[in-house]
């Protein structure tokens, strides 16, 4: 590196790297940096280039590593970086390249040293290695938490002020927060905080794609392109490279295929700055924002009590949103605003193509072998939440879709949003009785469908058998737990050494769930028999399945009104004859419907959940979000070992 061109093989051996990882301290005011930073270089655009520049740099990296406690030229070329950077968009508006490419390099550098330095050292000997001064060993002072509390504000502003030069590098962002976690926090007092949230919210919604491999970072101007091609192709396209370090032109994996790296990075980014633990007397600003943050249509006044308020396009976000679903970053950005944004709930659920936002998350739901089960739980949370409101409980059954190619049980050219809806969540219960067997997902999956079910109308056929065959499967596993328990009581009359096996536990849940859907069913009978005569069909060809339950001193309260619909309809049918057609069916049950008399069902308290995140489990979340980060590390050509996550209470 220096004033030529530089290739990875002569990395080892270059007299300017040599000299930075040299026992000799380096002021920042030295010429030394001017000639160090006027290098021209290929950024590694796969894994095999990366892996070639970090075998090639291991050697000075490693002498840095040794000296640099010392020298202080680590601190020293940070602040090199920032003097560059102040003079950014002055350069810009003068065509002058040449601060533009040396902060283009000096972060190049910055970024290649920290991910040895985090490899390699523990938080406090990391803290050393950000400053210099004649002091005692293993003491260091307010010096460094400066110079880090600098450089963050730096990159902030940049990020805020320069268009694309917020691909801030969040696994860098990662590293960083291992020693300046409370920084971010103390920077709440900048106006810096709502305006950082909003520019990550709109490269999020652009998905603007990466520059195409083998772009050149500084090109010769032949057009006049002036201010805006001064920016956008000296710091952009260049820091483009940097910032993902290999990630442009590498082969994407499929979950960022569909996603710019800009707007992964800057996604992932909110995320980690949304979940920061809040500081002793501040709450964390970050989140405020996001949870008060109103559409640019909304011309009402900002409350004096939300200091951190905002205006961006929820028409652009909801799109956004609804597009990128495929990505576990984008579910858990969606599932916060709908969470904790009041202004995104109300205007989401005011939308009218609903559907584009709640067919990708059934989708994820669907497919749920080949999701993880992070990802799975928190597109239900994000159901759940939505079922918590009566008008998009109506609005799901009268929006009609045509031909669901990834359902794959059933052929579906036409169903309701709502029936399809109840066809996944069933499935999802069906396949974590027996595959995953969580209680969580259990109790999300039919609070959803309790939510719903007052509400159901003109359910799909299929829909409806469904709903019956979930509870022919419940009773059947009911029975077969019921009879395990009598054996093992008879067996313990022989033998009284072996312990008995909790059968008692495992029935009780099974007896709470069997509940459950017999008051989704009663619900739906009680509120709107009349609109659903395939739920009913469906329960008069299964009605044998109910017979046991009848008596039960745990269901029978709850049975009456099904038996008594049961009863009702079943007389009417055998009135009507033997050998009846379906279609024949289906109109003694619309008829029976009108003239059964409402009075005659029992009424019960309306079946509602609301999502409350302190009854989830509390190994869930936290975790999830720092394994975005990490996952995306991995793709980007990250060494694992080399992100060092953190809990919520660090630092």
């Amino acid at each position: 590196m220096g004033a030529n061109s530089s290739s990875i093989s002569e990395l080892p051996d270059n007299e300017y790297l040599k000299k930075l990882s040299g026992g000799e301290p380096i002021s920042e005011n030295d010429p030394f940096w001017n000639q160090l930073l006027s290098f021209s270089f290929t950024t590694p655009t796969n894994s095999a280039d990366l892996k070639l520049l970090e075998e090639a740099t291991i050697s000075v990296c490693k002498s840095l590593v040794e000296k640099n406690p010392r020298t202080g030229n680590l601190g020293s070329l940070i602040k090199v970086f920032l003097s560059r950077t102040k003079e950014l968009k002055i350069s810009a508006e003068c065509q002058n390249h040449l601060f533009i490419w040396q902060a283009h390099n000096a972060l190049f550098i910055i970024c290649c040293l920290l991910k040895v330095f985090i490899s390699r050292m523990s938080e406090e000997e990391l803290q050393l290695h950000f400053t210099y001064e004649d002091k005692t060993p293993g003491s260091y002072g307010t010096e460094c938490e400066d110079l880090i509390e600098e450089l963050l504000c730096c990159l902030i502003q940049l990020i805020v002020e320069i268009p694309l030069f917020c691909l801030f590098p969040w696994s860098w962002s990662c590293q960083l927060f291992r020693i300046s976690l409370g920084c971010f926090l103390c920077l709440c007092s900048l106006p810096y905080t709502s305006r950082l949230v909003k520019t990550l919210l709109y490269n999020f919604i652009r998905q603007e794609r990466s520059p195409p491999p083998g772009t050149h970072v500084f090109q010769q101007q032949t057009d006049g392109g002036g201010l805006l091609y001064g920016i956008a192709s000296g710091v952009a396209t260049g820091l483009w490279t940097v910032f993902t370090l290999g990630g442009v032109g590498s082969k994407a994996t499929p979950q960022l295929e569909q996603c710019s790296p800009l707007a992964n990075q800057s996604l992932l980014l909110l995320l980690v700055l949304a979940n920061l633990t809040d500081a002793p007397d501040t709450p964390n600003p970050y989140r405020q924002a996001i949870m008060s943050f109103k559409n640019t249509q909304d011309s009402s006044a900002f409350s004096s009590s939300h200091p951190h308020v905002f205006q961006i396009n929820f028409n652009s976000l909801y799109t956004a949103l609804c597009e990128q679903q495929k990505s576990d970053q984008a579910t858990l950005l969606l599932y916060m605003l709908l969470h904790q944004n009041g202004n995104v709930r109300t205007y989401v659920l005011a939308r009218t193509d609903i559907e584009n936002l709640v067919l990708p998350i059934l989708e994820i739901l669907y497919h749920v072998e080949e999701r993880n089960s992070h990802h799975v739980y928190m597109a239900l949370i994000i159901l759940l939440i939505l079922t918590e409101d009566d008008g998009f409980n109506r609005s799901i059954h009268e929006v009609i879709l045509k031909n669901i190619t990834w359902y794959a049980e059933r052929v579906l050219t036409e169903i309701s949003l709502g029936s399809l809806l109840i066809l996944v969540v069933i499935r999802t219960i069906q396949y974590n009785m027996t595959r995953t067997r969580d209680k969580y997902l259990h109790t999300n999956c039919l609070a959803a469908l309790a939510n719903m079910s007052a509400q159901f109308r003109s359910l799909h056929q299929y829909a409806a058998q469904r709903i019956i065959s979930l509870f022919s499967l419940l009773s059947k596993k009911h029975n077969k737990v019921l009879e395990q328990a009598t054996q093992s009581l008879r067996g313990s009359l022989d033998s009284n050494d072996s312990p008995l096996p909790d059968y008692a536990q495992d029935l009780n849940v099974i007896e709470e769930v069997i509940r459950m859907m017999l008051e989704i069913i009663n619900s739906c009978l009680t509120n709107s028999l009349h609109h659903n005569p395939n739920l009913v069909y469906a329960l008069l060809y299964k009605r044998d399945l109910f017979e046991q339950f009848r008596t039960h001193p745990s269901f029978q309260d709850i049975m009456q009104n099904i038996d008594l619909v049961i009863s009702f309809f079943s007389s009417r049918l055998e009135h009507a004859g033997a050998e009846l057609s379906v279609e024949r069916v289906l109109e003694i049950i619309k008829q029976g419907a009108v003239a059964l008399p409402k009075d005659r069902l029992r009424k019960f308290p309306e079946l509602k959940f609301k999502y409350v995140e302190e009854e989830q489990p509390e190994e869930f979340f936290i975790p999830y979000v720092w394994s975005l980060v990490y996952n995306a590390a991995v793709a980007l050509y990250w060494n694992p070992r080399d992100i060092q996550l953190f809990t919520m209470d660090s630092g």
